[in-house]
């Protein structure tokens, strides 16, 4: 296995992460610069203060969500450009914004490995890859995959998330590919698919420490990650692609989601690779951690 990896996201012409410190980071989407809390951002600020103050919009923690302080004349959301596609940026109440950039560097991942598949391709009439991609969220991810040339199914309890993706989906001009836009819980909808003997050829899956189906159920990692993980497996097909798990924010480990993978490996061979996820500073070069991800390829 490849192991303690550093997964890095650099400055793009659409996004930069300015600065990072004192639990806050300073950020550029698009036009507009944004100060939010990161816990992991466990040192001192490189830009003074007049700097930050200069934000245009500003993360008020106020409980467990907390509110946005907007510039007069800010937009609610606004288009970017980022990784060769086009996302919505909106600000909500939970500090995100609708685009995680350290996932940059596994959704390059994703596209060399759907390419390469669809080069070794030489019927025509041959089906498109199939992916299934787990807590989907805004749809990066599902993005990637559609616009490499595999068909999707996108999966989120949240029903503003998958019509957020779906936004997204037709920003970057990938309205009318093979995307399945589903709100469901993660957890319900696997088991439908092994009942009616659905296959995938890559599983990719997000999720979170905690979090609601679309009924209200509750999903709590340490309890129902492994169940999910094992019933994946009975969805794969038998000359599966790739496997990826990303992690933000549960506590784990890497090593802990490398070892779930093992079995893929046993069963399929391949490589296993797995480690973080970082966002490199502009100007200092500091890394500021994002994540976790370990993934599993053919």
């Amino acid at each position: 296995m490849k192991q303690n990896q550093i997964l890095t996201t650099s400055t793009e012409k659409d996004y930069e992460l300015l600065d990072s410190g004192d639990g806050e980071k300073l950020e550029r989407f698009g036009a507009f610069v944004l100060s939010r809390p990161d816990p992991q951002a466990l040192w001192s600020k490189s830009l003074p203060q007049k700097s930050w103050d200069k934000a245009d919009a500003v993360f008020v923690r106020d409980g467990e969500k907390g509110k946005w302080k907007l510039k007069d004349g800010m937009p609610k959301k606004w288009p970017l450009n980022f990784a060769g596609l086009k996302f919505l940026i909106e600000p909500t109440l939970f500090k995100h914004v609708g685009l995680f950039p350290e996932q940059k560097s596994n959704w390059e991942w994703i596209k060399e490995q759907i390419k390469t598949q669809n080069s070794k391709i030489k019927n025509k009439d041959q089906k498109n890859v199939k992916i299934l991609n787990l807590f989907g969220y805004t749809g990066g991810a599902t993005l990637v995959c559609a616009a490499a040339g595999a068909a999707v199914t996108h999966i989120d309890g949240s029903k503003t998330a998958v019509k957020w993706a779906s936004e997204n989906a037709a920003q970057s001009g990938l309205k009318e590919k093979p995307i399945r836009w589903i709100v469901d819980d993660a957890r319900d909808f696997v088991k439908r698919e092994i009942k009616r003997g659905e296959k995938y050829d890559a599983i990719i899956m997000d999720p979170p420490s905690f979090g609601r189906g679309d009924k209200g159920q509750v999903w709590k990692i340490e309890e129902d990650f492994t169940k999910l993980f094992d019933d994946c497996l009975k969805l794969l097909s038998d000359k599966p692609l790739f496997f990826l798990v990303n992690g933000y924010a549960a506590g784990y480990s890497s090593v802990a989601y490398a070892n779930n993978l093992k079995i893929m490996q046993k069963k399929f061979g391949g490589a296993i690779e797995y480690g973080e996820l970082a966002i490199e500073e502009k100007g200092t070069g500091r890394l500021l951690p994002a994540g976790i991800f370990a993934r599993w390829s053919k």
